[in-house]
């Protein structure tokens, strides 16, 4: 079945993707999917249900041994197939992408470029799983150590990179020979329906991949929790969830990887180069119109360059042209609904009341869609709710400070700790800011920490385990010791 969007160029699946097949959901119950460029209705997608969750969970857990014993050069093959037809759709994704989610069409080209190269590491992963052997210390017996998949795992995905985030949950679990259940955020289920169809088309066998889109997210990734048949989770969303999924994950004793909330310091040290700081916060605060877990939210500039950073800062987000992401030379869409564009004004509104400034920006704006204004505040005070709160939205807070131990306290007094941004000309300075700060994850002269070749993840309530990098495919992997007698 596919859609009945409104734009004829995007197409997309509508139904849930359960062993292989597209099916109704159980009761033939649905939802809307919105654009949030306009609040109008782009498609009607399944709406599974409990049953379709269990129907789910069971094609997964019967496809698991066979997938498990694919050889990992097909796995790899696969998985190769898959990046290079990711790639070859890069229009057609990038504006289902845009139409569900809002980001401009040239973020989404990017998002689909970034995606897409999960498939192409982890299929050279999945040649690359290794064990060891070696003796006891007394010589008497050998040690065999062999590496195994996990199991069934369940995926569950936020909205704001809903490509991103299916392949860099789904390309490690495949390579390491773990079966998946996935469901995709409410918002913006389009894009993870099409990605389970580019996998099927790659050669994925039935049962390995399911997709379940729901408005019932408890009741469905409950009953998977609780089906004693998944054995690992991997979250990305926010912190409280992944609270309320750790202690579902505790009957089971259940492995867990959570990637969450994140609140980053944006630290600008004295004698740094403004223009090059400027450039950097552009791309962390403004990637993803500031809805993403690496944004920089707070801005601490030393006192002797705070004024100038901010004007420069607040001339470039003014100079941005804000728009529906389908229209040529939009650099700034829309927030993904009214709710978060609410929390962002009430933040802004808190903050000017304890005395901030805007130097652009403010107020959201009137008519269709949820839009808000790239926005810059400066003299903002240390106990404004946006200190202490992920903004999710394009809004930079500028904080001045004086010396180093001040701002390493200012940046380490969150409970997030995903990734930290330093700009300074010094490097002993940076080494030495960059190891204080309590983070999984620094940018040091540079906005952009994001590789699927690297281990993302952060420290404290941002989260546990690592996604990308060498370590990304070990969150799916366990390890069997062989204790071998020498004869």
């Amino acid at each position: 079945m596919t859609t009945s969007l409104t734009r004829p160029e995007i197409g997309s699946p509508t139904q849930v993707f359960i062993g292989g097949s597209w099916q109704d959901a159980h009761g033939g119950k649905t939802f809307d999917v919105v654009d949030p460029a306009t609040g109008e209705t782009i498609a009607t997608v399944a709406d599974g249900a409990v049953a379709d969750a269990e129907a789910a969970m069971t094609a997964a857990a019967k496809a698991q041994k066979s997938w498990a014993q694919t050889a990992p050069r097909e796995r790899s093959i696969i998985l190769r197939r898959a990046f290079e037809l990711v790639i070859e759709r890069t229009e057609e994704l990038a504006a289902i992408i845009t139409a569900e989610m809002g980001k401009p069409l040239a973020d989404a080209r990017g998002e689909v470029a970034y995606g897409a190269e999960f498939f192409r590491w982890f299929s050279e992963e999945a040649v690359r799983i290794s064990g060891d052997h070696t003796l006891t210390g007394d010589g008497k017996n050998r040690i065999i150590v062999t590496r195994e998949p996990v199991g069934p795992c369940i995926l569950v995905t936020p909205w704001n990179f809903p490509l991103a985030m299916g392949t860099r949950k789904i390309g490690p679990a495949l390579a390491a020979g773990c079966t998946v259940v996935f469901k995709p955020a409410e918002q913006t289920p389009l894009t993870a329906l099409a990605l389970a169809a580019i996998l099927a088309e790659a050669g994925v066998p039935d049962g390995v991949v399911n997709v379940v889109p729901t408005t019932d997210a408890a009741g469905v990734v409950g009953s998977w929790m609780a089906s004693g048949e998944a054995r690992k989770i991997s979250f990305t969303g926010s912190t409280e969830v992944g609270k309320i999924l750790l202690a579902q994950a505790a009957p089971t004793v259940m492995r867990t990887s959570m990637e969450l909330g994140g609140n980053a310091p944006f630290v600008v040290a004295e004698g740094a180069d403004v223009d090059r700081a400027v450039d950097g916060a552009m791309v962390a605060k403004m990637r993803n119109m500031g809805e993403a877990c690496t944004a920089a939210n707070r801005f601490f500039v030393h006192r002797s360059v705070a004024a100038e950073f901010a004007e420069k800062l607040g001339a470039r987000m003014d100079a941005l042209e804000v728009g529906p992401g389908a229209r040529a030379g939009v650099e700034v869409g829309p927030l993904i609904d009214e709710a978060g564009r609410a929390k962002v004004q009430r933040l802004v509104d808190d903050a000017l009341g304890r005395g901030a400034r805007a130097v652009v920006g403010g107020a959201q704006d009137d008519g269709p869609g949820y839009f808000y204004p790239p926005t810059v505040l400066d003299s903002v005070d240390p106990t404004s709710d946006l200190m202490s709160t992920e903004i999710f939205g394009p809004v930079a807070a500028v904080v001045p400070y004086d010396t180093e131990d001040e701002v390493i306290a200012l940046a380490n007094d969150t409970e997030w700790g995903l990734v930290g941004y330093v700009f300074t000309q010094d490097i002993d300075r940076a080494l030495r800011m960059g190891e204080r700060l309590e983070v999984g994850m620094v940018g040091l002269n540079t906005g952009l920490v994001s590789n699927p070749a690297a281990p993302f993840g952060g420290v404290k309530q941002s989260g546990l385990g690592r996604e990308g990098g060498r370590v990304g495919i070990d969150e799916f992997l366990e390890y069997k010791y062989f204790a071998i007698p020498r004869s």
